[in-house]
């Protein structure tokens, strides 16, 4: 199953304030595979989500230590452009947070912003970003409306289109599906197992059965520490920490 790292995190320390957050947490996230992380709300699995594209860097009274690799080059270097970064690692939020446009404008948006003005190559990658985020059949028709005529589901994958449309390399998902209902988030995780052909993956999700459901490689954190690490299937049927077994059995979270 082994495939090249895409993402190396080695001994990093995220605080805000004086609070540590992240603590001397290391793993990779392999190319073209789905990294689940997994644990406890309050567990830093999404301060640490955000920490691979800098989205922290916002957060007032914020600092890092150790380091992150993309590719092998450190995205914590003072020199790397942030923009160009959170291009290649793409986000999807919680909540659905399509803009106040059409559909067609929430897809060309980044798009727009990078310089695209050729009208025939945005219709061309609107429509292969939508197709991407099983939702071009939904809305062929309906391109000219504003995105929030969508259900919460459908604007969940509206926002997906929108991060795949600037060909990311990695698409962070921050508890995707936590806000939408079954019948949607079966598409999501769908979604998610198809996208590994073309992405690197990276999901926060409280929900366990999902996890087992989409990705290769699981992380269980706990108190901004990774307990265990390893590839999803050994995580949930032979844990080697007896925290892991006590989480996924119900124990305790």
């Amino acid at each position: 199953m082994s495939s090249r790292p895409k993402i190396e995190v080695r001994n990093l320390n995220f605080y805000y304030g004086a609070k540590p957050a992240v603590k001397d947490l290391s793993l990779v996230c392999h190319e073209k595979k789905v990294t689940a992380l997994i644990g406890p709300s309050g567990c830093g699995k999404s301060t640490f989500i955000r920490t691979l594209n800098r989205m922290n860097d916002v957060v007032a009274g914020t600092r890092v230590e150790g380091q992150i690799l993309l590719d092998g080059e450190s995205i914590l270097a003072p020199k790397v452009d942030v923009v160009e970064l959170r291009r290649r690692v793409g986000m999807v939020f919680q909540r659905p947070n399509p803009f106040p446009k059409s559909i067609y404008d929430n897809v060309a948006y980044g798009l727009r912003i990078n310089g695209l003005r050729d009208r025939d190559r945005l219709d061309e990658i609107i429509e292969k970003s939508l197709k991407e985020a099983a939702l071009w059949e939904e809305v062929r028709d309906r391109l000219r409306e504003n995105a929030f005529a969508l259900s919460g589901g459908q604007q969940q994958r509206l926002c997906i289109a929108r991060t795949l449309a600037v060909n990311p390399e990695v698409v962070l998902f921050d508890e995707p599906c936590s806000a939408i209902d079954p019948i949607a988030t079966a598409k999501i995780e769908d979604l998610i197992q198809r996208m590994k052909k073309d992405y690197t993956v990276v999901i926060v999700t409280h929900n366990m059965q999902q996890a087992a459901r989409v990705s290769d490689y699981t992380a269980f954190l706990m108190m901004g520490e990774v307990i265990e690490f390893g590839e999803t299937n050994s995580i949930f049927t032979a844990p080697a920490n007896k925290l892991t077994e006590d989480y996924i059995t119900g124990r305790f979270g």
